[in-house]
């Protein structure tokens, strides 16, 4: 196994080395990319029936990489884990990469860029695979820089168009910002521990360690240490995943290829906070306030995501805002971490579910685009009638999405609904006393995300599979794709994103319809997590009716072909195209920084170092008016009266004695 882990973790990353020095060639990059996306998923099986069994924190092994570092009296032994829950994460990064690079052969075969762009990838894969399997901060810390580097590279492929190069910096600079949390985080717990071994963490701060209770007595436990270093990691994870207030960046991502869009959204980097949460567990049973903080913005994302989903005008930029609210979703379950050990299983539960159904969803449209021309829903109204696999594979996946059972989507999503029940009645009194009220807020932003994640799925499926009002003329529609026009458009469009209508290749078709198998299947999957099918029976009657209603009232809106969303009106749909101003946010508090450096720049230069020049200026006046009095060479009378001074000098001391 340990073999197995470190070959997992490496082979991305030697892909990625060796796509790029064959990057003239694009099908030995191709190649390089499969091979290595293909043999992953197969060390990742291994790990998964190999690997370890019993309680979700056993490990099976502790796998070496370079040795401890020396850094005084800090340990950083830069080891690797193992256990049931990686090896499950693991699994669904690699399955999803493998149908990425798959499907990128053929949607990026008119690309002179594909060899990067697959190089790309496989680091991309590499950075979240260490994230999966690190046992030491350090390690996971690099990994989740690898990959923010990674997603500014694949967002700004197209770097002709210019939305796409802008869309890239903002990703790079929010999540950098937010990034600003999660080091600090690292820092404290690493300093407070001496140690950045992730098990020792766990040992030394709340007794507890990945293989379970140590008998040791917690004395770090509700600190004001461990309460910044946590809430400065739930800060960076907000950054990754997209938490409000940093959510605006990843529909704005929508500018990178579709398969980019598939990898980032699916089960790598937004995800990956819930992975690092999920890890950390037992410190954020330590912190309720953490906890609260976590439980917040998981539940204002959720809601506010869902919204503005509905009224999307673009497929991509409805799935990026899905994307925030199931990641909302994944991460609430770790805000009530004390007493239920369903909790960490509920919220990876999840993000395997997600993995499968989003990179399905995500492929489909990039497939559905080809044929429609872009993916505003304008341009493929209708265009998934009739088109037998690929049609239902999107059914599916909108249907997973939605929750709609027996589909894994289902269960995954009840697992985190029981969480928040059991919460609610099995706490202990001090702990449910402080976080009630967080549980409540959680709990009732679940049940609305149901509903509204319901509705717009099943908008999504009447637009994609319905034409147009046959009374809507064609100035009527011109004035409708202009009223509802995105603020930025969802990737895939000139002047080098547009792909011409061709055949999808026999893999590329393999790769969509897989995942869609996977997604009918998947529940088996969640059975390798303790606990995994965890299912409350009156809240998961409650989603069904919630799912049904909303189907329901959606297609009755529906009727005669028109978009449920209009409902909203045309204001507030170009609005929420345009996320209600918050990238104008986000620009006004740039400019503010700006100007702030500017203005501490100017008092650096003009005030603060106005003293030692002054000082300088004077010494160099002075020192220019003593060179002008002295002449350079001395009189001969001035020379006299000196060699008179000196003798009458010796004169006198001579005689003196």
């Amino acid at each position: 196994m340990t073999l197995v882990v470190r070959l997992l973790v490496l082979l991305p990353a030697i892909a990625a080395l060796a796509g790029l020095l064959a990057r003239r060639s694009p099908r030995a990059a191709a190649l390089l990319a499969t091979a290595a996306a293909g043999l992953g998923v197969v060390l990742a099986v291994v790990q998964v029936f190999g690997g370890p069994s019993g309680d979700r924190r056993r490990v099976t092994a502790t796998i070496e990489t370079i040795g401890a570092l020396p850094v005084g009296d800090l340990s950083l032994p830069l080891h690797l884990l193992t256990d049931r829950s990686s090896a499950l994460v693991a699994l669904a990064v690699t399955v999803v990469g493998l149908a990425v690079q798959v499907f990128s052969v053929w949607y990026l075969r008119d690309d002179d860029r594909y060899p990067v762009f697959a190089a790309e990838v496989s680091l991309f894969l590499a950075g979240m695979l260490l994230v999966v399997q690190s046992g030491d901060l350090v390690l996971t810390l690099v990994g989740w820089e690898v990959m923010g580097w990674c997603s500014y590279l694949l967002i700004g492929h197209v770097t002709a168009r210019e939305s796409a190069r802008r869309a890239a910096y903002k990703a790079f600079l929010v999540t950098r910002v937010a990034d600003i949390g999660f080091v600090l985080g690292v820092v404290l717990l690493a300093v407070d521990a001496r140690t950045t071994d992730i098990d020792g963490v766990l040992r030394h701060v709340v007794g507890f360690g990945l293989e379970g209770p140590t008998g040791f007595a917690p004395f770090v436990t509700g600190s004001t240490i461990l309460t910044v270093a946590l809430v400065g990691l739930v800060v960076g994870v907000a950054g990754k995943s997209g938490l409000v207030p940093f959510h605006d960046w990843l529909p704005d991502a929508m500018e990178g290829p579709t398969p980019a869009s598939a990898l980032i959204h699916a089960a790598t980097m937004v995800a990956a906070g819930t992975v690092v949460i999920a890890r950390l567990s037992p410190l954020y049973a330590a912190a309720p306030t953490a906890r609260a903080v976590l439980g917040v913005l998981a539940a204002v994302t959720m809601l506010w995501a869902a919204l503005l989903a509905f009224a999307q005008s673009d497929v991509k930029r409805m799935l990026a805002y899905s994307t925030l609210s199931q990641i909302a979703i994944m991460l609430s379950a770790l805000a009530f971490a004390p007493g239920i050990d369903e909790a960490p299983s509920a919220g990876l539960g999840h993000l395997f579910s997600h993995a499968l159904f989003k990179s399905l969803l995500f492929l489909a449209i990039g497939w559905l685009s080809v044929i429609g021309g872009g993916t505003a829903f304008v341009a493929l109204r209708g265009r998934a009638r009739g088109r037998g696999a690929l049609q239902w594979s999107i059914g599916i996946g909108l249907a997973a999405l939605a929750g709609v059972p027996p589909l894994v989507g289902f269960f995954s999503k009840e697992g985190v609904l029981a969480v928040v029940e059991e919460s609610l009645g099995q706490g202990s009194p001090g702990q449910a006393g402080e976080t009630a009220w967080v549980t409540w807020l959680v709990l009732v932003a679940l049940l609305l995300t149901v509903l509204l994640t319901a509705a717009y799925c099943a908008r999504a499926w009447l637009l994609l599979t319905t034409d147009a009002p046959s009374l809507e003329t064609v100035e009527a529609l011109e004035g409708q794709v202009e009223s509802a026009e995105p603020a930025a458009a969802a990737g895939d469009d000139e002047p080098t994103g547009a792909h011409g209508a061709r055949p999808v290749t026999l893999p590329a078709a393999l790769s969509v319809s897989g995942l869609a198998l996977l997604t009918v299947v998947g529940t088996v999957g969640l059975i390798a997590l303790p606990q995994g099918l965890h299912v409350g029976l009156l809240l998961a009657l409650v989603s069904v009716v919630l799912i049904v209603g909303a189907a329901s009232l959606v297609r009755a809106r529906a009727t005669g072909g028109v978009d449920p969303a209009d409902v909203l009106g045309a204001a507030t749909r170009l609005r929420a195209d345009r996320g209600f101003g918050v990238d104008t946010a986000y620009v006004g508090v740039g400019r503010a920084v700006v100007t702030l450096a500017r203005v501490v720049a100017r008092l650096d230069r003009d005030v603060v170092d106005a003293y030692p020049r002054a000082a300088a200026r004077v010494t160099l006046h002075l020192g220019a008016a003593g060179d002008r009095v002295h002449r350079g060479a001395p009189s001969t009378g001035l020379v006299a009266v000196v060699v008179g001074v000196v003798l009458l000098g010796v004169a006198g001391v001579t005689v003196w004695r």
